[in-house]
């Protein structure tokens, strides 16, 4: 099958052949097909996702918590086949910043980019600040509360992920198969323990029940919203697989691919200690543990060790999440670059480890910033992770309602050709379109309501503020905002004329 992405030759962009240094190819087969999965279920950040929002979810929904989780999990699978489908059409480092320019719309399409890259970098503190947290509680529990302190090791984590990142995908690589082995482990055998323990030994919750996974808890005014909010949060991240396509062995079918058993494995590591929590600890108990739920259930599993076990398990969580925010927000800033959409500095490589070096370090630098505005405002640890994961919810809600859209636009003309396509291509991302384009709206709204200017501040506003560089650049970036539709394999397009493209096409 013939593919055709849209990385750039030298007609590309105009300019003629460049230095080394600044020629626009990541280094191709870094990852393999394997190592895309444990990037995809890194990204998803599982430890840290449970530890972080299962008390929070728990207060809202209490036994309705592990429906919230399924019926936010089916629309997002649909977001993760609309995301395999694109990929097989075009290979890009962007990914849907991408994709949705090519089916929709270059205006959506960078705002689709630039929403991801906003949500990435706010994350950086809501990811950092949790790993300082959790080393700090390990070596010098007294000092947990010290924001300062806190925010310099995780910042002191930050770098390490980065310095991984920027000497090459192999390393980044390695690196990811080893917290994400160590931390899935760690959580499977857990599992294994917990499940044992509900069976056979006495539990302070109540019993499971089936009911727990339908609707009948997650009746009353707002109560499915705002679980339904607070459940995609736990599962974002599953696409760096996706912005890692150029990067990964047959990325045009791997990166996709990766999303999906992402998915389906951070959404059974989730119900399974949502339903053991909720099962083995009080409700009082729960909602008293905060972040510290993990430590607090691994102790009642196993006594004197287990708590240390699981707190463990979310550092490393933590800081492996770093590294794939790190990969997609540098990765989607190359892309732009490469386009023109931003300064084209953004676009470059580094000659010997083939990484969007300027990207990255730009991103740490205004990491660093971040950083060091969370201390000076004076908030607490708790604020600061509850504006940012809040603000980056609806920005991520944003994005992911863009790639439903644009699958079933791009592949229109075959969504009846067999039921394949149609429950696959067509209405399972719809779904997950109108699911996510809901929870950005409505999201909006109850800000509004409950005074959370701050929130709708950073997630809104900051997706509005990427009206600046298209309207900066939009000369320089003619190429990218010339529409360009996607092309459907040729297997799907039997009308379609032989390899027709002003672009040199991909073989992959």
């Amino acid at each position: 099958m013939t593919q055709t992405s849209s990385r750039p030759d030298a007609s590309y962009g105009g300019g003629g052949p460049e230095p080394d240094e600044h020629r626009h190819e990541l280094k191709a087969d870094g990852v393999s097909a394997a190592g895309s999965i444990v990037m995809a279920v890194a990204g998803s950040a599982p430890a840290y996702s449970i530890a972080a929002t299962t008390a929070t979810l728990v207060g809202v929904a209490a036994l309705g918590a592990p429906a919230a989780l399924l019926w936010c999990g089916i629309p997002m699978l649909g977001i993760a086949w609309a995301f395999l489908y694109l990929g097989r059409l075009d290979v890009n480092a962007g990914a849907a910043y991408s994709w949705v320019a090519r089916a929709l719309h270059p205006i959506l399409g960078f705002l689709s980019g630039w929403a991801l890259v906003i949500s990435a970098t706010i994350f950086m503190i809501a990811g950092a600040l949790p790993a300082g947290s959790m080393t700090v509680s390990l070596f010098a529990p007294e000092q947990a509360n010290n924001t300062l302190l806190v925010t310099g090791v995780g910042a002191l984590w930050f770098l390490v992920m980065a310095a991984c990142v920027l000497f090459g995908v192999q390393v980044t690589a390695r690196a990811q198969w080893i917290m994400s082995v160590i931390e899935v482990g760690i959580l499977i055998v857990f599992a294994a323990l917990m499940i044992v323990r509900a069976a056979t030994t006495a539990h302070a919750g109540p019993s499971f029940s089936w009911d727990w996974l339908g609707f009948q808890h997650l009746t009353g005014p707002g109560v499915f919203v705002s679980a339904a909010l607070i459940a995609a949060f736990y599962f974002w991240g599953w696409d760096v697989s996706a912005n890692l396509n150029e990067e990964t062995k047959d990325g045009h079918k791997s990166a996709g691919s990766a999303g999906i058993i992402g998915v389906i494995i951070v959404f059974l590591l989730f119900e399974v200690f949502t339903i053991a929590t909720l099962v083995i600890l009080p409700e009082k108990k729960i909602e008293a543990s905060g972040a510290n739920l993990l430590s607090v259930l691994g102790d009642a599993v196993w006594p004197g060790i287990g708590g240390k076990i699981l707190v463990i398990a979310v550092a490393l969580s933590t800081i492996a999440t770093l590294e794939t925010t790190l990969i997609q927000v540098t990765r989607t800033l190359f892309s732009m670059g490469r386009d023109n959409t931003i300064p084209k500095i953004f676009g470059s490589i580094h000659r010997r480890w083939r990484t969007p070096a300027f990207s990255t370090l730009i991103v740490v630098g205004v990491s660093l910033l971040l950083f060091l505005g969370a201390n000076l405002l004076g908030q607490t640890v708790g604020e600061v992770l509850n504006n940012a994961i809040l603000s980056i919810g609806i920005q991520i809600a944003f994005y992911y309602t863009l790639a439903g859209v644009a699958v079933v636009v791009a592949y229109r003309r075959v969504l009846f050709a067999s039921a394949k396509n149609f429950i696959l291509i067509g209405l399972w991302p719809a779904v997950g379109a109108i699911f996510m384009g809901v929870i950005f709206v409505i999201g909006i709204v109850q800000n509004f309501q409950n005074d959370a200017i701050v929130v709708n501040a950073l997630g809104l506003g900051l997706i509005v503020v990427g009206i600046l560089p298209i309207l900066i650049f939009y000369r320089k970036a003619r190429e990218y905002y010339t529409r360009r539709p996607l092309e459907l394999p040729e297997e799907l397009d039997a009308a379609a004329p032989p390899n027709v493209d002003d672009r040199d096409p991909a073989v992959r």
